[in-house]
């Protein structure tokens, strides 16, 4: 076949990694707690291992694009990227989860 890899892949791994792309609620630092309380996801700015990582476009991959530019390509300061690894599914939203209270735990009465 044309993806000989492929068919080694599904005897070897019980899933595929994959992309995730959204926006968290609030604001930039919203978005630093986030990243700053992710306890599996490593920060990168390669996305493309096998293990799962977290980028934030905004102050990383495309800091030095112009604010303004960035909002018309919607790489605004709440935009978060995953590459979901391979490691366990449950262990990774596990850690999604508290991630997200942690973002928001610090800054409920600020905002």
């Amino acid at each position: 076949t044309l993806f000989r890899s492929h068919d080694l892949m599904k005897r070897q791994c019980t899933g595929c990694p994959g992309m995730i792309t959204f926006y968290i609620k609030g604001n930039l630092e919203h978005s630093k707690r986030f990243l700053q309380s992710l306890k599996l996801f490593a920060l990168a700015e390669s996305l493309g291992g096998y293990e799962s990582l977290a980028e934030h476009p905004a102050i990383m991959t495309h800091a030095s694009v112009p604010a303004e530019d960035r909002e018309i390509l919607g790489i605004g300061d709440t935009l978060i990227r995953l590459s979901v690894g391979l490691e366990d599914v449950e262990d990774l939203i596990e850690d999604l989860d508290q991630a997200l209270k942690a973002a928001h735990q610090h800054f409920e009465f600020r905002n």
